[in-house]
């Protein structure tokens, strides 16, 4: 598996990138500030779910990182904004049973993504301690999370 630049259009299938660069924007306060309108599509609704939003602190996973399970969220999509310009992996699959639909991110510190619902995807990847993240996802009733034990434990490539 290839560590690949996190950009919209290789991301697609999966979600939304979140970043300012290739956005458009539109001056707001008195010409003071930017807003970069629609960056993700958030999907709540199923179930009367409503918006959550959460912080994270995540810390790295042991070298090599071992990937032993995936997970999904049925019932919304699921945001993920770090706060600090440090880079992060995203790793999403399309079948957790089958390693070629596997595919590994690189994302700048910059860049957050918005996983749609039902995209298999494996919990945060950071490389540094108390990396920090802004969370849009749904609460409400209803399981929203499905995790899957893989078979087989595969690790990730060390030059990520």
């Amino acid at each position: 598996m290839q560590v690949e630049v996190l950009t919209a259009a290789a991301f697609s299938a999966f979600g939304d990138v979140v970043e300012i660069a290739g956005s458009t924007a539109i001056t707001i306060n008195q010409g003071f500030a930017q807003k970069y309108v629609d960056q993700a599509k958030v999907d709540v609704q199923l179930e009367n779910g409503e918006i959550n939003i959460s912080l994270f602190s995540a810390n790295p996973r042991p070298s090599p990182v071992a990937i032993a399970l995936m997970e999904r969220h049925p019932l919304g999509s699921q945001l993920f904004m770090p706060l600090q310009n440090r880079p992060w992996l995203v790793l999403v699959c399309a079948d957790p049973k089958d390693y070629s639909s596997y595919r590994l991110f690189k994302a700048t510190g910059q860049q957050g993504v918005n996983y749609h619902r039902n995209v298999w995807h494996h919990p945060l990847l950071v490389h540094d301690a108390d990396s920090r993240f802004i969370i849009v996802d749904r609460q409400g009733p209803g399981n929203n999370l499905e995790e899957i034990w893989l078979d087989k434990v595969f690790h990730l490539p060390s030059a990520s």
